[in-house]
């Protein structure tokens, strides 16, 4: 139907009057709209993936099985995963004080706080979000706890059980898009009674236990160690995957390297050109994944074993990262920078394997090059406050140096071989033989 046209006694056409008065309306609606918009709270700290980092893996953000929160709640190929997840809230129902009313109006009681830690606007209504909030986070806490205490584990655990699909599960817990806010989870675990021999544990020590156990990487110390430091400093954790990256990168917030930050971007030389300045290379002891040092001609980097999981919780914190911390402090996606430019080949991968640096289990040494180097795709490094500029400045100068550069190109071109270094042994035991006849000659003679 077309809308009806005003009309002002004895004449069909509307006056200058009424054109001003709709323009005013119009303006005034317009103006409303702008002033509609929310605002942006400094509590958001779950976001989308940014599209320059999803157009590298558009699968590594996006959830397989289980949907947390509401980014992708109601998604078709995600619900038979929520017969699971009511069966667990079941469970988490049967050992709390209290009702299932109770929680969900706890909840709402932080409606505002939980809303205003997404970047986006929920859509949901105050009901629905509610139930969907308790209904996740029952899920996590009941997962945390069964992969602590082993005894809450029956025969008819689905997760734990049979079928096993905590180790499809576990990756989707730490997505970016797929969080709760920590916070929610401290909060509706208070009133849980475990049994006599499940002795209580905060929720950063069960998270923490949840790592070690499904082999996300390497965590330095040890769970009661890190709860400590995390409580002593106090540390807000915002949500698990903020709690993975806190504890990743905890060695070296609390033990700071001197001299960061030179404006050095990167190594100039990859691992087989390194090696070939003679330069060694060890498995980095301590200290956590992040710690790379060079130190007299040796290049320690920790042991990084790499599976489909480790791609994905490492493209999640580095996304996060773009998305909550400013350049200085972005730890995790400067290890991916410097794993870049120390990787550029096959044989690059096959050094760092042989080093025991490197554990593949993806594949073939290409295949692991192409990933190592599609990690850095679209993200964003400021090179003024590089944290692992001091080691790139170092090793480009040892490549630099006018004896390394003569001793590369020797073993580059005269040992790159067994078969060349025996050439070339062979020749020298010659030339010292021949040079022994003629001297022996020249004696003879005189």
């Amino acid at each position: 139907m077309f809308g009806q046209r005003r009309r002002t006694q004895g004449n069909n056409q509307a006056t200058p009057n009424d054109i001003e008065n709709q323009n005013s309306s119009l303006e005034d609606s317009r103006g409303q709209e702008l002033y509609q918009v929310s605002r942006v709270s400094p509590l958001r700290c779950i976001y989308r993936a940014p599209q320059r980092l999803r157009h590298a893996r558009e699968e590594a953000y996006t959830p397989k099985l289980v949907s947390i929160g509401p980014l992708h709640h109601g998604k078709e190929d995600l619900l038979p995963m929520e017969e699971h997840k009511k069966r667990y809230l079941q469970d988490f129902l049967g050992r709390s004080r209290l009702s299932l009313n109770n929680y969900i109006l706890k909840i709402k009681a932080q409606e505002e706080r939980l809303r205003s830690c997404y970047m986006e606007t929920i859509k949901f209504g105050s009901d629905d979000l509610a139930r969907i909030i308790l209904v996740d986070a029952a899920f996590i806490i009941e997962v945390l706890l069964r992969c602590y205490h082993k005894d809450l584990i029956d025969e008819n655990d689905c997760v734990f059980g049979k079928p096993i699909l905590i180790c499809d599960i576990w990756p989707d817990l730490l997505l970016l898009e797929n969080q709760l806010p920590f916070f929610i989870l401290e909060e509706l675990s208070l009133y849980l009674e475990l049994i006599e021999n499940c002795k209580r544990t905060s929720m950063v020590f069960l998270s923490h236990n949840f790592f070690n156990d499904c082999f996300v990487m390497p965590i330095e110390g040890t769970k009661e160690e890190n709860e400590e430091k995390i409580r002593s400093h106090q540390v807000e954790v915002k949500h698990l995957l903020d709690l993975l990256r806190t504890l990743l990168i905890l060695p070296i917030v609390l033990k700071s390297q001197d001299g960061q930050h030179l404006g050095t971007f990167g190594t100039s030389s990859t691992v087989t050109e390194l090696q070939q300045a003679g330069i060694s290379f060890k498995v980095g002891a301590g200290r956590g994944l992040l710690a790379i040092q060079f130190t007299d001609g040796i290049l320690e980097v920790p042991k990084l074993t790499l599976l489909y999981q480790t791609e994905v919780t490492i493209r999640n914190i580095t996304a996060f990262e773009q998305c909550e911390f400013p350049s200085d402090v972005q730890y995790v996606c400067h290890y991916v920078a410097i794993l870049d430019c120390l990787v550029n080949t096959a044989m690059d991968v096959e050094l760092l394997v042989h080093y025991g640096i490197v554990e593949n289990n993806i594949g073939d040494s290409k295949n692991v090059s192409r990933l190592i180097n599609s990690l850095g795709s679209g993200l964003m490094v400021d090179a003024d406050y590089f944290y692992y500029s001091t080691v790139c400045q170092n090793l480009n100068d040892h490549c630099s140096s006018r004896w390394n550069k003569t001793m590369a190109n020797l073993r580059q071109n005269y040992f790159n071989t067994p078969w060349t270094t025996l050439s070339v042994v062979a020749a020298g035991i010659l030339l010292v033989l021949t040079f022994i006849q003629t001297v022996s000659s020249v004696i003879s003679i005189a």
